[in-house]
């Protein structure tokens, strides 16, 4: 059992070479699309979540803001199915792998902080220093302002990677206890299988919930720079 406990997030590979491209590009697969005027009923709430989403993340924005619409819909989108990928068996999450998050969470905070030293140098600065701060504390509170600007999209990345990772572990943990009690004792068996079934519908409301954390967060970034 302890052998195998990462082996679920270990990069895949197919004869050889990395699988893990091929694997992201196919939950987007699965999303359906309509070429008809008349949509039938899982396109109408397939559009009627996105108009939702979207409504509620751009409602704070200005106009310069709602021009990333389409980039904020389409990363929760993006998160959300691969995170709901890998609670499929034998698949791969490419959520859990630190480096992924990583190359979402650099571009987006970079271009937000970017843009708002572009369009709002002088409130962007202003936040190394808060009004009032006394001369002694000055350059103490510019390294601290700095250093958690800097670390935002590495706290981006890391509450991603260890909420998704986490619950890997635990499934992977109590499946495997499952198996073993399996020949010892039933009724023991029968309630261990039900707190996995349990915890399966929380690792999918987690999934759901740490996409939509993940991109409110860069849109509270994006808020904050435009």
């Amino acid at each position: 059992m302890n052998e195998n406990l990462f082996a679920s997030f270990i990069a895949p590979t197919i004869l050889g070479l990395p699988a893990t491209v091929l694997i992201i590009l196919f939950p987007p697969l699965l999303i359906p699309t309509s070429k008809y005027l008349i949509n039938n009923r899982l396109i109408t709430t397939q559009q009627w979540l996105i108009k939702l989403i979207s409504k509620q993340m751009m409602a704070m924005h200005n106009t310069k803001g709602r021009t990333w619409s389409l980039m904020l819909v389409s990363l929760i989108i993006f998160i959300a199915t691969t995170n709901l990928l890998g609670l499929l068996p034998h698949s791969f999450t490419p959520t859990t792998q630190l480096s992924m998050n990583l190359a979402m969470a650099i571009p987006l905070w970079a271009g937000a902080v970017i843009m708002g030293f572009r369009s709002k140098i002088k409130n962007a600065l202003a936040h190394f220093l808060p009004q009032g701060t006394p001369t002694p504390l000055i350059p103490m509170l510019v390294i601290i302002e700095t250093i958690s600007l800097l670390i935002q999209p590495m706290a981006l990345a890391v509450r991603l990677t260890a909420n998704i990772t986490a619950g890997h572990l635990l499934m992977h943990l109590i499946g495997s206890a499952t198996l073993a009690m399996s020949t010892i004792n039933l009724p023991s068996t029968l309630i261990i299988f039900t707190i996995l079934i349990l915890l399966t519908i929380l690792e999918i409301a987690v999934a759901l919930i740490q996409a939509y954390v993940f991109t409110l967060l860069v849109s509270l970034y994006l808020h904050d720079n435009t």
